[in-house]
């Protein structure tokens, strides 16, 4: 055994942590890891990962093979743990680098770290109460929620004069960001440099135009958007972003296209689709909670 330290750097060691995540992937996400995608989606959002020092990432390798990353998502400071299960003696290792190196600042100029501890991890949770983090339970927003896929799906309905189609059929990235834009409740209209975001994120290599789905208004509008994501190794399907236009809330839209993305992967060979959110709307969709992460915070 002959573990080592490094930084990350760019788009080889990009695509091996996508291979890390893929390989040690185990059925209902046993493994507590990241699911793929969202290791693309975070790269491949522009606004994100501009806000990231990337070089900061800290890889573990054992012979060269990856067996660990600690890394943030959104901000500094917010740090997250990846690790291969037959080295999950590293945790406490990986947040000493984590808070020497990936801390952030708050607003009254102290330096902090907040972990993200999945709630049946009880040798991290061990861990991190040992160094004096806190946290306030039940407080999370990173739940994460599983669809089985069944062999006879379920019929997709739509109001009159709604349509479902998919980026495939028409690629608008900036109709698709104005959706976005507006179905997380941000007034007005998205500014200019939003303009390139989601089609920036169509470079991604799990991005699929044919499970990205959109529902089309009677006026050409787009009301609801679901954004699906497709590993064939793992056989999974992943929702992130799915959101309604808010004056064409409360028809089912929304549901429909999450129903239809889940549909088309089920058809590629899915199994399975997972969504990072424990929002009652997927509850009522047919998905279920199997996990909840908590935050633990330490001023460092």
């Amino acid at each position: 055994m002959s573990i080592q330290l490094r930084n990350y750097s760019g788009k080889k060691d990009f695509e091996a942590i996508c291979d890390f995540l893929t390989t040690n992937y185990e059925p209902d996400n046993a493994d507590g890891n990241w699911l793929e995608p969202r290791w693309e989606y975070m790269h491949f959002r522009s606004d994100i990962i501009s806000k990231i020092d990337t070089g900061k990432i800290g890889i573990w390798e054992d012979n060269s093979k990856i067996i660990g990353v600690a890394h943030p998502e959104e901000s500094a400071g917010k740090l997250f743990l990846q690790i291969h299960p037959e080295y999950r003696f590293l945790k406490a290792e990986m947040l000493d680098y984590a808070e020497h190196t990936l801390f952030g600042i708050d607003k009254q100029g102290k330096k902090f770290i907040m972990v993200s501890v999945y709630d049946t991890d009880t040798e991290l949770v061990d861990i991190v109460k040992k160094r004096g983090y806190r946290t306030k339970q039940p407080t999370t927003d990173d739940y994460l929620s599983q669809y089985s896929i069944p062999e006879v799906f379920p019929e997709i309905h739509l109001p009159d004069g709604f349509k479902l189609k998919s980026v495939q059929e028409e690629n608008k990235p900036e109709k698709v960001q104005r959706l976005l834009w507006r179905g997380f409740d941000h007034p007005g209209e998205p500014p200019a440099e939003q303009a390139s975001v989601w089609e920036t994120i169509q470079a991604a290599p799990n991005y699929r135009r044919d499970t990205n789905i959109i529902v089309e208004a009677p006026n050409g509008y787009y009301a609801a958007y679901c954004g699906m994501w497709y590993v064939p190794e793992n056989r999974y399907g992943y929702v992130e972003p799915a959101a309604t236009e808010p004056k064409y809330r409360k028809l089912g839209l929304g549901r429909a296209a999450v129903l239809e993305g889940i549909r088309r992967c089920g058809i590629s060979g899915a199994k399975t689709a997972y969504v990072t959110t424990g929002k009652l709307f997927y509850a009522s969709i047919g998905f279920k909670r199997i996990r909840s992460n908590h935050w633990w915070r330490k001023e460092i």
